[in-house]
Order: C-alpha cells, then sequence, then structure tokens
C-alpha cells in the first residue's frame, strides 16, 4: 500500500491557483507522491496535469461536486482523462429517510453516472461520514449501498473517523467491502470526538492497515478535516512519518 494525501485537508491554502500550486508543492516536500484532489477552487484539468507533473504526484482520486458528476457528466469523465485519474468520488450525501437526498434518491441519480463512468473506465467512488450507520431495513445504509450497486460500478472510500463516529468498526468495515476499497481515508479518533493526527489518537491500526491490505486497497489517503488550530501541513507531515514508520511509503 501506498501513502498519499487527501487536499482536502489543505483547503483554506488552496482557494486560489497560486495557492493550490504551493500547497502541492508542499505535500511532494512532505514525501507524498498521490494526491486526492477536493476541496480546491476550480482549475482546467491541463493546468492541474502539468502541476502533478511538476512536482511529481499522480492523483489517485477526486471529489467532484454531486451536481456535476450529474449534469456534466461527460465533462467529468473528459477532465479525469487528462489527470490521468480513474476515480471519481462523491464526498457526502445526506441520506434523509425520504425524498430529496434520501438513499432512493441517491439510487436514482447516480446509477445512470455509475454506470457512464464504468462504460469510459472510470469508477464512481462513495465516501462515507457517519450518517451511513444508520439502518435502512435493518442494515446499515453503507451496507444497502454495496449491495445495490454492482462492485463495478462503484466503488467506496471508508474513512476509519467516519466509520468509527457512526459506530461502526474500520477493520470490520473493511473486510466487508473487500475489493472495493481502492483507495481510504485515515484519520485518527481521538477523545471528544476530535479528529487526531495518526497515532496521536485511540484508532487500532495494527487492525485497520491489516485489514486494508486484505482487501486490496492501493492508497492510504491522510486526511484530517479539522486540525484544530494547528498547522495542517504540520499534520500531515506527522501522519506521513507515522506511516512510514510503519514501513509504509
Amino acid at each position: 500500500m501506498r501513502i498519499g494525501a487527501q487536499m482536502y485537508t489543505l483547503r483554506s491554502h488552496c482557494q486560489s491557483l497560486d495557492g493550490l500550486s504551493d500547497a502541492l508543492r508542499r505535500v511532494a516536500d512532505i514525501g507524498y507522491h498521490y494526491v486526492q484532489l477536493s476541496g480546491s477552487c476550480p482549475f482546467p484539468a491541463e493546468w492541474m496535469r502539468d502541476q502533478l507533473r511538476r512536482f511529481d504526484l499522480t492523483c489517485v482520486l477526486t471529489h467532484t461536486p454531486p451536481a456535476r458528476l450529474e449534469h456534466e457528466t461527460d465533462a467529468v469523465i473528459a477532465e479525469h482523462q487528462v489527470l490521468g485519474c480513474s476515480r471519481i468520488g462523491i464526498g457526502w450525501w445526506p441520506h434523509h429517510p425520504e425524498g430529496e437526498g434520501s438513499f432512493d434518491d441517491f439510487v436514482n441519480r447516480f446509477t445512470p453516472v455509475a454506470e457512464a463512468f464504468h462504460r469510459h473506465g472510470a469508477l464512481l467512488m462513495y465516501h462515507n461520514h457517519d450518517q451511513e450507520f444508520q439502518h435502512l431495513d435493518g442494515l446499515p445504509i453503507l451496507q444497502r449501498l454495496a449491495e445495490r450497486f454492482d462492485p463495478d460500478a462503484m466503488g467506496f472510500t471508508l474513512d476509519t473517523f467516519w466509520v468509527q463516529a457512526g459506530g461502526g468498526d474500520p477493520a470490520a468495515w473493511l473486510d466487508l467491502l473487500s475489493g472495493r476499497v481502492p483507495c481510504i481515508h485515515l484519520k485518527d479518533f481521538a477523545y471528544g470526538r476530535k479528529m487526531a493526527v495518526l497515532g496521536e489518537g485511540n484508532l487500532n491500526f495494527d487492525r485497520i492497515l491489516g485489514s486494508a491490505d486484505r482487501a486490496g486497497t492501493e492508497t492510504l489517503l491522510v486526511e484530517q478535516d479539522d486540525c484544530y488550530g494547528e498547522d495542517p501541513f504540520d499534520c500531515l507531515a506527522r501522519s506521513y512519518r507515522y506511516l512510514r514508520a510503519r514501513g509504509l511509503s
């Protein structure tokens, strides 16, 4: 497995093209070679392709606004082809009990998107928060999603913090979704329901990384949505060193 950085961690630094370029440079300077693009200002795909080459980075995943996935599907596919990235993610869905934003609404709106991606060699990736651990007809919504979409139609960017926040076991969910988790989000869970640098919270990463390896995970994307006033670049660096000390690169 390889180590990547989720650029959403640095979103406050990425709201202009100059800031985004500098953030990519600093991520590469830490030692990362893989990134997920998320939470930044809009950018031309060709510009980003050139920036990634400049800093010897590879984009393995994006989070793209749901409205673009649904209504600009062909353009999104073309942009990702320029980036050389075949995994296109949806970062959040509310899963209201019914109506707009419900499970059924998601299925109806994004099944055609997933099918279009598959036809072009791409994969729709679903990122969980804690609401996916509500039960729907006796099972967690995340499990219902896995049942409703075939593996070649949708993968999962399992987020360790949010699984724990939803009352789940991150290692067990990696086992359940084996073969469908090419990229996962690693963030630690500290007392007070706080996000933490890897190794500075209470998640059992021996179990999590073992399950990720068995599940076929390729890229471990370090993410920390909230650094609680600390420098997010420093947080990414400490998490990177934690994973490197465990023999990962």
